[in-house]
């Protein structure tokens, strides 16, 4: 196998195109960072938008592959998960591990080209998003530790633009964090039965799928929650509203269409109804800073 189809197949692994859930939260982070920022040339903002996209690819790129190398022989008994590259033997366990050294390594070159406080705290980012595989092995709450993985792309890219933390971007990371955690508790219901099986830990196989299912739109209403008090400390205008209203409503319909005795919208809760979260969030928001 040539090294374009082992990448080819690495990248279909790990879903790159699913990198549209996190990096439309690091964008806005910087977006409103922008907003406190003395005038710069542009090739100040050109470099800070190129190392911030090149920090979230390779993050998440080593961290899903992380995951699916840890994954591999549980993946291999789960039906759902058991075509995977690797559990299938499409790609060896070797590449995946190179191709993961080499993701962090350029996630650590492009937090050395933004900032000193961004080199700083690179380790405690990769290290969070390279550890949450092996939570599901000792806790229900790992959810929220995926959440917290994904709640750094805010406040990094503040940091990334600032040099600095300050209120308004840990409370978008806040909503971030939850909304994350929420979609996770209905995406582990599809796999209720396997985790009791093999003794993984998650909130749908501690409380059962409806329960599980009440937990979840509990997390996304306090996410909801936790969204307009950044939005009121943002200090953002009707656009921004046009936002927080949409993701509300996007909310309430990714709960409506997933049943506790139907399963089968699943994907479409969790695949499609994110990534508009996402992007509906950013363009708002974005064109809130920039046009108000």
């Amino acid at each position: 196998m040539t090294l374009t189809q082992r990448l080819r197949i690495t990248l279909d692994m790990i879903k790159i195109e699913h990198t549209l859930f996190a990096l439309p939260f690091a964008f806005l982070g910087a977006a409103l960072a922008a907003r406190e920022v003395p005038a710069q040339p542009a090739s100040f903002w050109v470099s800070k938008v190129l190392w911030i996209t090149v920090a979230m690819i390779s993050a998440r790129s080593a961290a899903m592959t992380f995951n699916r190398i840890a994954d591999r022989q549980i993946d291999a008994a789960n039906p759902r998960t058991a075509a995977r590259a690797l559990p299938a033997g499409l790609l060896d366990v070797r590449f995946a591990v190179v191709f993961t050294i080499v993701s962090s390594a350029l996630f650590l070159l492009a937090a050395s080209q933004l900032n000193r406080l961004t080199l700083i705290l690179s380790p405690i980012a990769l290290g969070s998003v390279l550890l949450y595989s092996y939570t599901k092995r000792f806790t229900s709450f790992s959810h929220f530790i995926l959440g917290w993985c994904l709640a750094i792309a805010p406040s990094g890219a503040w940091i990334a633009i600032q040099g600095r933390l300050t209120l308004v971007p840990v409370l978008l990371s806040l909503a971030v964090l939850l909304w994350t955690a929420g979609f996770d508790v209905l995406y582990a219901c599809q796999d209720y039965e396997f985790d009791r099986g093999v003794g993984l830990y998650s909130i749908p196989r501690r409380f059962g799928i409806s329960a599980a299912l009440w937990v979840a739109r509990g997390i996304h209403a306090l996410m909801f929650a936790s969204l307009v008090i950044f939005f009121l400390n943002a200090h953002l205008g009707w656009l921004g509203l046009i936002g927080v209203i949409a993701t509300g409503a996007l909310l309430i319909y990714q709960h409506s269409i997933v049943k506790a005795n139907d399963l089968s919208r699943l994907n479409a809760a969790f695949f499609t109804t994110n990534a508009f979260v996402s992007v509906i969030l950013f363009v708002t928001i974005a064109a809130d800073v920039f046009l108000l």
